[in-house]
């Protein structure tokens, strides 16, 4: 159980235990009693049914309160009387006692005091209530935020978390956009001189991971202003005008503190489009909507005050908060480039320890499509691997294998093959590996492994020559021969195929599809049937519009048919001119499991894997040609 879950459950355990404390201590002070009346107590003293009699006062001084013990009583239960206050009373006891010889005894005091009386009546009952009010109040005091439903969730940002423009790499073109925005709230009467307005709302899109929320914090830390952040989620609640209530309470807060920054990470959750979905909108998100729009550009004025949102989907967003005078500017947070990469691992890689023969310069190469978030990700990988291994430095192993990790998830290695299929499996990848070095549009192998990994059997490391932004139709069909190598390198070695090629195939689908439905590099000529209603960089394609006829649909399934057969006839031809190459690929991955760009490159030129050291020549060679070839390019 953990820590919180005591501290939660104790104060209850306490007062069960404090109940049951009062009840004993009340049982054991006042014993149970039968109550007889006078006439009964007469009866049983005539019948010599009395054990004991004990006499006294009552507190109030008009009564005698009587009690003892009855013969008859099997377990010793008691009785109480009261007799009224006359010495005829006493007289008749007294020779009712002398008769009968049962034992007696007169007290001049009351028996029972006003401060026994108190504690046993009333100093329970006070202990239980100022427990549970001191029980009610903690919990109300630890959860006060639960009270004030329509409070602003917004958060003030502290020093401790403080950062620059120092600390966001590879988004030059991001930061020198929002410096603007630095500088109004520095400086903010050179922009009104000049009749200029800044931006009142600055919206940031992009991929899960680039840098959105990391630029608004940095913003915030160059300007060195109140900086207060809130998700989209913190506004919608179950009552219908909380959310509303909160956006005023965040604006109130925010105009008494300015020039200041508000950041709404994940606007999406309230900012989508009104009056979508079946049956209606959702009341308590939309009116929400609508009082972040009135703040925005209303009647009243919010000045100095700009807002900063984050969100990587731009495309449900309403339209009303992307115009003119609310969300000004839209900026595309991008995925980096070689050169970002490279200035984003620096950052990441200033408190880790690396080897001499690591270079950043070849991890930001090997690393398309890699945001900040799965570098820093990969760079944490690779220290952990280093101590798992009992390392003082972070090796290329230890950044290789943390790569594998986070493409492919981490080696099975307990997953035994039949030797078919790891035989299976090594000509599968230099089927690809073959295509990759004798096709100039197909993508580089870099690396080639037939260790699994997550769903893989094996895994072929493939990336572009060079990283670009436009594709040629030549160089599309060249990767979607690259994809079909696997397959048909099984076919002519085996005379069989197998299901490995499934995820192959569906790689290759999808571009001569985009090839025919979108970029028009089809007989259907130059015309787009297709187009992504969602992001394109979310990768989504199950939210396309079709406008086209049956008829069209046959065509374009015919004529996807069309590039894929007609690739695989090309990729056919070229393996079974490679034979020789083909299977020096697999016998050496049959050998070592793992050959990386290095080794299949001084295996292709010599005929055989190369040792450590005619690796080290070799690795070194290339990097003098590299630089030979980058100082002609400048």
């Amino acid at each position: 159980m953990s820590n919180k879950t005591k501290r939660s459950i104790s104060p209850y355990i306490a007062l069960i235990f404090i109940i049951a404390v009062v009840y004993f201590v009340s049982s054991v002070l006042t014993p149970s009693s039968t109550q007889l009346t006078y006439s009964e107590f007469k009866k049983e003293l005539k019948n010599n049914n009395v054990k004991t009699v004990e006499i006294s006062p009552n507190s109030k001084g008009a009564t005698y309160d009587i009690q003892g013990e009855l013969k008859s009583s099997k377990d010793n239960k008691a009785y109480y009387v009261v007799a009224p206050l006359s010495d005829d009373t006493i007289d008749y006891i007294s020779n009712m006692q002398q008769k009968n010889n049962f034992k007696m005894i007169v007290s001049a005091d009351p028996t029972t005091s006003f401060w026994v009386e108190f504690f046993i009546n009333v100093v329970p009952y006070l202990i239980i209530g100022g427990f549970l009010i001191w029980l009610f109040s903690k919990q109300l005091g630890n959860n006060s935020k639960s009270m004030d439903f329509g409070k602003s969730r917004a958060r003030l940002n502290d020093d401790k978390d403080k950062k620059t423009f120092k600390s966001v790499a590879g988004l030059d073109e991001e930061k020198e956009e929002l410096t603007e925005l630095v500088d109004f709230l520095k400086n903010p009467k050179k922009f009104t001189a000049m009749g200029a307005r800044i931006p009142k709302g600055v919206l940031l899109v992009g991929n899960p991971g680039t840098g959105k929320t990391l630029l608004a914090k940095a913003i915030a830390g160059e300007a060195n202003v109140p900086f207060y952040f809130i998700s989209g989620s913190d506004f919608v609640e179950l009552f219908v005008g909380i959310g509303a209530s909160r956006v005023r309470d965040m604006f109130k807060q925010a105009k008494q503190n300015a020039p200041c920054l508000i950041f709404i990470d994940e606007i999406d959750a309230v900012g989508r489009q009104r009056g979508t979905g079946l049956g209606g909108g959702h009341d308590e998100r939309e009116q929400t909507l609508n009082q972040l729009l009135t703040e925005m550009d209303g009647f009243g004025t919010n000045e100095g005050i700009i807002i900063i949102a984050a969100t990587n989907r731009p495309d449900v967003l309403d339209p009303a908060l992307l115009r003119p005078g609310r969300f000004d500017r839209q900026i595309t947070v991008g995925l980096p480039d070689v050169k970002g990469r490279k200035e984003i691992l620096k950052v990441h890689a200033e408190n880790k320890k690396f080897a001499k023969s690591v270079t950043l310069e070849n991890i930001a190469r090997r690393t398309v499509g890699f945001s900040g978030a799965d570098l820093e990700n990969l760079l944490n990988e690779a220290a952990l691997l280093a101590v798992r291994r009992d390392k003082d430095k972070i090796t290329m192993s230890e950044l290789d294998e943390a790569y594998d990790r986070v493409i492919m998830g981490p080696a099975k290695k307990s997953h035994q093959y039949t030797e078919k299929e790891r035989k299976v499996v090594a000509y599968h990848e230099a089927g690809h590996a073959v295509v990759g070095i004798k096709l100039d549009g197909a993508n580089d192998v870099q690396k080639i492994t037939i260790v699994p990994r997550g769903a893989a059997g094996g895994y072929n490391l493939m990336l572009p020559k060079e990283e670009k932004y436009l594709a040629t139709k030549e160089e599309l069909l060249d990767q979607i021969s690259g994809y079909l190598g696997g397959r048909i390198a099984e076919e002519i070695t085996f005379g069989e195929v197998t299901t490995g090629a499934q995820n192959d195939f569906e790689k290759a689908t999808h571009i001569a599809r985009s090839m025919v439905t979108e970029y028009g590099m089809s007989d259907l000529g130059p015309v787009t049937f297709e187009h992504q209603e969602s992001n394109v960089f979310l990768g989504r394609d199950y939210n396309k519009s079709k406008n086209f006829s049956g008829q069209i649909a046959y065509q374009i399934d015919e004529e996807i048919r069309k590039i894929i057969s007609k690739q695989y006839d090309i990729t056919k031809k070229i393996i079974k001119e490679n034979k020789a190459l083909l299977k020096l690929i697999a016998e050496a991955l049959l050998e070592k499991e793992t050959i990386t760009k290095e080794e299949i490159d001084f295996l292709v030129k010599n005929g055989k894997l190369p040792t450590e050291e005619e690796l080290k020549e070799w690795e070194e060679k290339q990097d003098k040609k590299e630089e030979k070839v980058k100082k002609e390019d400048k």
